[in-house]
């Protein structure tokens, strides 16, 4: 085989390490929730959309506040550390970073919906 070969191998093998090394470093920031234990712990918890604006102001869960994750690193602060943290997103990814940030900055009961809010059954409010 070619030196092209080997190295392409190579990468390839990196590639699939970092993805794996992403995958379970998201598992340890957060714990996913399903739409029932989401629905269940709402009232008690401080519910982040990290959606952008334009999305959330389209439709967002009941009682959720907007940090988009594009502004998320400048405005995490604002929340409290001794309450649980709800993250939704439009569908799963976003969260995952929103929760690294939380967790590399203290925060530790943090959880998002899984599925993002495309799944969410529950009640939601939007400007109609």
């Amino acid at each position: 085989m070619s030196n092209f070969v080997y190295i392409a191998l190579i990468i390839i093998v990196i590639i699939i390490l970092y993805m794996v090394i992403q995958m379970i470093w998201n598992k340890r920031a957060v714990t996913e929730l399903d739409q029932n234990e989401f629905h269940k712990g709402l009232r008690k918890a401080q519910v982040i959309d990290v959606r952008e604006k334009v999305d959330y102001d389209y439709g967002h869960i009941n009682g959720a506040r907007n940090i988009p994750i594009t502004m998320f690193k400048q405005r995490f602060q604002g929340l409290r550390k001794d309450q649980p943290i709800y993250l939704a997103d439009a569908n799963g990814v976003a969260a995952y970073r929103a929760a690294r940030i939380l967790k590399k900055n203290g925060y530790k009961d943090i959880y998002m919906l899984k599925g993002g809010y495309k799944k969410w059954t529950g009640k939601i409010k939007s400007k109609k």
